[in-house]
């Protein structure tokens, strides 16, 4: 059985230990480096070199690890995470036997010893959903049990509002499905769209339940604030909550959020029955019945939100999550408490004796802004061991929750292999959205950054930010944890064929076949858009 798939040059692989052809050899450079988080990066050509001068054989520094301690022991594994390709100039055949044996000790040393030289190239797909307004989407893309790929696109645009797409792998199409503001019925209305949805699809009963977020701001103070309308307009509506039947195409709308403000995350219990939500910008925390259709606002959750100044302002949180065993509905706050809402009770409390304020996670102001302090950034339900797995988004370090027990248990950085050399956080000043359970229901993948290094030096972005954004340029990784094994693996960095970077990525989705899928800034022909991509993930490469 051959290792390779020729639509992907670069995989993290096993040493075979039949006989096998492959070569190995440096990637292609990166393109150059554009201006902070403005525009993409400019194209680059590639080239292979002379035809018969043989490529140099390099060694990476090993990105997969196996992680000991209190989970047991686990039998080393030899990984040799080098961008593997068909052989060309220079091939190295590992035989069966003695030479076999040779030849992986002297890999092996080979791999303790030698200084980094290159890291994996992941070859992404681009595609054009015909919206040349899209901006920054965070979540709002997610497989369905039609193995679709449901997504929106973002605006910020006051008169424009977000778009919803739906891509069908089977024949590679995109289809559009609708505009959100009109979904709301609110088009013609002369007031602000509705230019986002911030939070990932819910699937119940065929149709996709999720809510709509404003996407057109004003930016005081250097924050983010509620856009100020222009002239013959009117404020922001406030945001809604929607079902799409996957099989009408219709949009049902459930009607508008407490305080008329956006919603800025949102989960559903399938079983009972109800919608879960965080407002933005004050962070209050409602209920929706779709029995009964009774909406409830709970009250602010964080002080008075990213409305707030001062001691008032909170970074809110950006994930609810459900146990569908008793309804009850967690999220936290940037002090590190874990909020539990109790479905028999009706009511929102804090989780006695436990909370996320780790040493590991870091140091943090609760009220000052441009960091999500100890609130996690992302988190899911594993029904196969009834944990919440989730990453603290600054830190990136992945963590489990066990709702029964009540405490926290931190498991494994899960930054990209760079940044833990460097020892650094990521550029995104929140921490990547990226988050979720592949297919097999046991591997965690997170679409993660890496620093780029420039004449041996790292490139730096703004030292600080009030809001939620790329501080500067960086690689984009797809790191995986196998949740059973307890085995952690940087898959490599993604570039498109043209040698851009996709920049902007906070959102993620994993098709049944094991590709991967996000939203990113793409640039073609002068004009920056937001689009779809994809890439085949290491469940479709089958390297586990």
């Amino acid at each position: 059985m051959s290792l390779f798939n020729d639509s992907v040059p670069g995989a993290g692989l096993s040493v075979p230990l039949a006989s096998e052809d492959w070569a190995c050899r440096t990637p292609v450079a990166p393109a150059p480096l554009a201006q902070a988080s403005k525009s993409a990066v400019s194209p680059t050509s590639k080239s292979a070199g002379p035809p018969n001068r043989p490529t140099p054989f390099t060694f990476p520094t090993p990105c997969t690890r196996r992680t000991p301690s209190r989970f047991g022991n686990l039998r080393p594994s030899l990984e040799i995470p080098a961008v593997l390709y068909r052989p060309r100039a220079l091939t190295l055949r590992l035989a069966s036997g003695a030479c076999g044996l040779l030849a992986l000790s002297w890999l092996a040393a080979g791999l303790s010893a030698a200084e980094p030289t290159s890291e994996l190239r992941l070859l992404a797909r681009t595609y054009n959903s015909g919206f040349e307004l899209a901006h920054d989407t965070y979540n709002g893309l997610s497989t369905a049990s039609d193995g679709r790929i449901y997504y929106v696109l973002s605006s910020e645009s006051y008169e424009v509002g977000a778009q919803m797409y739906c891509f069908d792998p089977a024949t590679s199409k995109i289809r559009h499905l609708g505009d959100l503001t009109e979904a709301c019925g609110e088009k013609g209305l002369k007031s602000i769209v509705q230019g986002k949805s911030h939070v990932n699809f819910v699937e119940s009963q065929g149709k996709l339940y999720f809510s709509t977020h404003i996407g057109y701001y004003s930016i005081i103070d250097g924050m983010e604030k509620m856009g100020i309308p222009p002239a013959g307009y009117t404020p922001y509506p406030g945001g809604h909550l929607l079902s799409y039947d996957m099989a009408t195409g219709k949009f049902s709308d459930f009607g508008v959020v407490p305080n008329r403000e956006g919603v800025l995350s949102m989960t559903m219990d399938t079983q009972r029955g109800r919608i879960y939500g965080l407002t933005w910008p004050t962070g209050s925390f409602f209920r929706y019945d779709l029995a009964t259709k009774e909406m409830k606002n709970m009250g602010a959750m964080c002080a008075e939100g990213e409305n707030g100044k001062g001691a008032a302002y909170r970074t809110i949180c950006r994930s609810i999550v459900v146990n569908p065993e008793d309804g009850s509905a967690y999220f936290t706050t940037s002090e590190g408490t874990i909020l539990r809402y109790r479905y028999a009770e009706d009511k929102v409390e804090p989780v006695a004796g436990e909370d996320m304020k780790k040493d590991y996670f870091g140091l943090y102001d609760p009220t000052s802004p441009g960091h999500m302090g100890y609130n996690w950034r992302q988190v899911v339900w594993r029904p196969a061991d009834h944990w919440v797995y989730g990453v603290h988004g600054n830190s990136g370090y992945l963590f489990r929750f066990d709702p029964t027990g009540l405490r926290v248990e931190v498991l494994d950085r899960i930054t990209s292999a760079p940044s833990k050399r460097t020892g650094m956080f990521d550029q995104f000043s929140y921490g990547y959205l990226g988050f979720t359970m592949g297919p097999d229901g046991r591997t965690l993948h997170y679409l993660t950054g890496g620093p780029i290094y420039v004449d041996g030096k790292r490139v730096t972005g703004k030292s600080t930010t009030a809001m939620g954004e790329a501080k500067g340029v960086e690689d984009l990784h797809m790191v995986t944890y196998d949740v059973e094994r307890h085995e952690y693996r940087d898959n490599g960095s993604v570039f498109y064929e043209n040698g851009q970077r996709p920049l902007y990525v906070n959102s993620i989705a994993v098709g049944k076949d094991g590709t991967v899928y996000t939203l990113a800034r793409i640039t073609e022909g002068g004009r920056t858009r937001a689009d779809l991509i994809s890439f085949p993930g290491p469940l479709k490469r089958g390297s586990k």
